[in-house]
């Protein structure tokens, strides 16, 4: 199968992550969520917790000298070129170069921005219902139902902002996306067997996906 790319937006809550991995086993294709932090640490110098932390938010300067020092790679603290968009880039950079070994699904990370000129790419955006989502939430953090749905508008939040400020495009905008589709109608499931069908047409694969 020739190799495609997977960009996958998604709110807190609506299944994103999940149909993304879901999606990686029906195409045979690696996952990239988190393990992109460890990537970009590693392409950086500096330790991938500096890069947990400041997950998919902008402004995380801020937090900089809250940070102790051995989180840092030896010396890279006092390099002139330590920035917030350097760091960016170190994460772009990680993309580009796990696009590069093959078939991917990414999630998040403006990966459907960094990736924009490659032929063989689907962005795909994921919503849910509000109240789907803060059950979801609530399940998954121990929360109740109020701190769920702060939690939830607290974050997405810091995605938009991080999104929109390195992309100039609207984060969850139908217009910044290929498809954009509420989990809470057809369910988890459904809704990644959907994608995959249209996965499928994008890319002109006759084939029906892995365990369907």
């Amino acid at each position: 199968m020739t190799p495609i790319i997977i960009n996958i937006g998604r709110q807190i809550g609506s299944g994103g992550g999940l149909i993304a991995k879901m999606l990686a086993k029906d195409f045979n294709c690696k996952l990239y969520d988190k393990e992109l932090l460890n990537l970009a640490a590693k392409e950086s110098g500096f330790s991938e917790k500096f890069f947990e932390q400041n997950d998919e938010q902008k402004g995380f300067m801020k937090s900089l000298f809250h940070i102790h020092l051995p989180l840092f790679g030896e010396n890279n603290f006092y390099k002139n070129n330590f920035s917030q968009e350097n760091l960016y880039q170190f994460q772009s950079d990680a993309i580009r170069k796990a696009a590069d070994e093959g078939s991917c699904v990414f999630v998040g990370r403006t990966a459907d921005y960094v990736l924009r000129d490659r032929k063989n790419t689907v962005s795909i955006f994921i919503t849910a219902n509000m109240d789907h989502r803060i059950q979801r939430v609530c399940k998954r953090h121990n929360l109740d139902r109020a701190a769920a749905r702060k939690y939830i508008l607290r974050g997405e939040d810091d995605r938009a902002s991080y999104y929109n400020y390195y992309t100039g495009k609207r984060w969850g905008y139908s217009e910044s996306y290929d498809l954009c589709i509420n989990s809470s109608l057809l369910g988890i499931e459904e809704t990644e067997r959907f994608i995959a069908t249209f996965i499928r047409k994008r890319f002109g694969f006759d084939a029906p996906a892995n365990n369907k």
